[in-house]
């Protein structure tokens, strides 16, 4: 009887030995594999951390250029806000060139800018032949409606208190692509100055027929000047103006 109490505490003893070594293998096998899954979502994060960092730095990106777009349209602005604007303005228009040597003394004189009326269709040498009637100077001077048009940029007249305008004498008259740019603007506020070149005719009514067609500015008695008149002949009629 002794002997088979001792077989069955025995293989009691057996049986839960088994059975504990079962479980620390189970215990073993699960904390393996609890690493293993750590190191693996460990090794998912670095993709979206790159992500994150190449987000980071396109905004970082962005936000370079648009500061450099401001500090550029700043710098522009204050360039246009800087840019010097000169009380005094010539403007003239010249087929052959002697208009405009006078325009560019008188705007040396006094310091002045310089705007050139330019025809849109310029001036061929035929068409200046004031011995052909059907010359297209001709035409444009019979005819007291005709407005040539202006192929130079506009320009804005704000800030000008005296303007010269100048031209050569065409049949006893002013240009008519003058009186296209007198009935253009508004001369309010400005002392208006008229000179014109010619060979031998005088101003006649050039100068009251801009006044008439501006319809505003001071206009002054203008003066005729021959071909290459002195600095010194120009700078005293000027002194004589004020």
């Amino acid at each position: 009887m002794k002997k088979l109490m001792t077989i069955l505490v025995a293989g009691v003893l057996a049986f839960g030995l088994a059975a504990c070594a079962k479980k620390e293998e189970t215990s073993t096998t699960q904390a393996s594999q609890s690493s293993q899954v750590t190191e693996v979502s460990s090794s998912d994060e670095k993709p979206e951390g790159t992500e994150t960092t190449e987000a980071d730095g396109a905004t970082s990106d962005a936000q370079t250029s648009a500061t450099d777009a401001s500090t550029e349209a700043t710098t522009a602005e204050v360039t246009e806000t800087a840019a010097p604007h000169k009380e005094v303005l010539v403007i003239y228009f010249s087929a052959t060139g002697t208009t405009k040597d006078v325009a560019e003394k008188i705007a040396k004189i006094e310091d002045a800018d310089l705007y050139e009326i330019v025809p849109a269709e310029p001036y061929s040498e035929a068409d200046l032949d004031w011995n052909d009637s059907d010359s297209r100077s001709t035409k444009e001077q019979n005819d007291s409606s005709s407005r040539p048009s202006i192929g130079s940029a506009q320009i804005s007249l704000d800030g000008y208190k005296k303007i010269y305008i100048g031209y050569p004498i065409w049949w006893g008259e002013e240009p008519r692509i003058l009186d296209t740019f007198v009935e253009s603007y508004s001369f309010d506020g400005i002392t208006m100055i008229p000179f014109c070149t010619s060979g031998s005719s005088g101003m006649g009514r050039s100068g009251k027929n801009l006044e008439e067609h501006a319809g505003s500015g001071t206009w002054l008695d203008g003066k005729r000047f021959g071909a290459g008149p002195s600095e010194d002949t120009i700078r005293s009629w000027i002194e004589d103006l004020e």
